[in-house]
């Protein structure tokens, strides 16, 4: 059995705790990430789209669906969507946009990744867009999402990476936690693999890679962190080694630059 950063050593109470911090993160938060452009544009949605394209009998859960843009972008072409979150406020959020749009294929279901309420092979698709990063325990997460799975159903991850040098590891989780107190972790690449291996997903050999540029003062808005905080990532970023703030790309503003990453995988 591999073991994922402690996750399974903290109790339930500690979970039902965590679980509480991110529910009321995004709740107070829901309609910034609607509106966001880091989450409602870019290349990873159009491949979504090209993926799905001509399943029109496909069912797909949109896991851990934050402001909705996975289950906007892919509805058109499958038969239907459950766009599923710990937030009610977030679901709240994604259905009023969804009948804006016409959008009558997508409902809504408050769940957490970790203990989904859907029979097993209910699904033919399963998407997650930066949201495991959240998740109390994510290999429990890809057990559910395995399971609600048909075989030959496909899991689609994407999210932010964490770099394979633990330098790099540990300032990008360090100004993560500080922004965000619902943050657990930004997985590595080898991690990704070897978590979607061990719960019985068969996954591509190439990972999709490509840099994200987060504009500072949009990202700590968009959380409302407090500014203490504000102020200790700042100070984090101002004093970090050379190596670090070259490969954050940190600028002037403390904007910097992050790395995202698209996986594949399917139940065999």
């Amino acid at each position: 059995m591999i073991a994922y950063s402690g996750l399974t050593l903290m109790q339930p109470e500690s979970n039902m705790k965590q679980t509480a911090v991110a529910a009321k993160q995004f709740g107070e938060t829901a309609s910034a990430y609607l509106t966001s452009t880091v989450h409602a544009q870019g290349e990873d949605l159009k491949r979504l789209q090209t993926i799905v394209g001509g399943q029109s009998i496909a069912k797909v859960l949109d896991l851990g669906c934050g402001g909705g843009h996975v289950s906007f972008a892919v509805a058109p072409s499958v038969a239907s969507v459950v766009a599923c979150d710990l937030s009610v406020q977030m679901l709240e959020v994604v259905a009023a946009a969804a009948q804006q749009r016409g959008l009558s294929n997508i409902v809504t279901q408050q769940a957490q990744a970790e203990k989904l309420p859907f029979d097993d092979a209910s699904f033919d698709i399963v998407i997650t867009r930066f949201s495991a990063h959240h998740w109390y325990d994510v290999p429990a997460g890809l057990r559910e999402a395995h399971r609600v799975l048909k075989t030959g159903g496909r899991m689609i991850v994407i999210d932010i990476v964490a770099p394979e040098q633990p330098l790099l590891d540990t300032m990008l989780q360090s100004v993560e936690i500080l922004r965000d107190a619902s943050h657990v972790r930004d997985y590595r690449i080898s991690e990704w693999s070897a978590m979607l291996r061990a719960v019985g997903f068969a996954t591509q050999d190439a990972v999709q890679q490509w840099r994200l540029k987060m504009v500072f003062a949009d990202w700590i808005a968009r959380m409302r962190t407090p500014a203490e905080r504000v102020t200790a990532i700042r100070s984090l970023f101002d004093g970090a080694s050379e190596e670090v703030r070259h490969h954050f790309a940190v600028e002037s503003d403390h904007s910097f630059t992050i790395d995202s990453a698209f996986f594949e995988a399917v139940k065999s």
